[in-house]
């Protein structure tokens, strides 16, 4: 059955989510950094440096920096691709996937306390 939210709910559902991230997480993640991490878990791979700039319309540069940041804290791995030395394929980690776990448990269990 279909969850509905009106947009300030939604909202504060956002809000409150994104304030415990930011209590909680030492070095929470920025709002693109998110978007990449989300879609290399919930986007069936392979994902590249290329295809994630292109998808999210902004530079190579731009999702290199953006994977330092999430390959230092261990969400995801960088390999060259065997095939083509050219390109950077991202891998998922354990440590990635727990993550998000968690943060979709909060998402669920903060969404439950604003429907009550």
């Amino acid at each position: 059955m279909p969850v509905e939210l009106s947009a300030t709910q939604a909202l504060t559902l956002w809000h409150t989510v994104s304030l415990d991230q930011v209590r909680v997480e030492s070095g929470d993640l920025t709002l693109r950094q998110m978007a990449i991490l989300l879609h290399i878990y919930l986007v069936p791979p392979p994902h590249t440096v290329r295809g994630l700039a292109a998808t999210l319309g902004v530079t190579k540069p731009v999702i290199t920096r953006a994977l330092d940041t999430m390959g230092e804290r261990g969400l995801v791995e960088r390999v060259r691709d065997d095939r083509d030395r050219r390109n950077v394929v991202i891998k998922r980690t354990v440590t990635g996937a727990l993550y998000l776990e968690k943060l979709g448990d909060l998402i669920i269990d903060r969404g439950r306390r604003l429907s009550l």
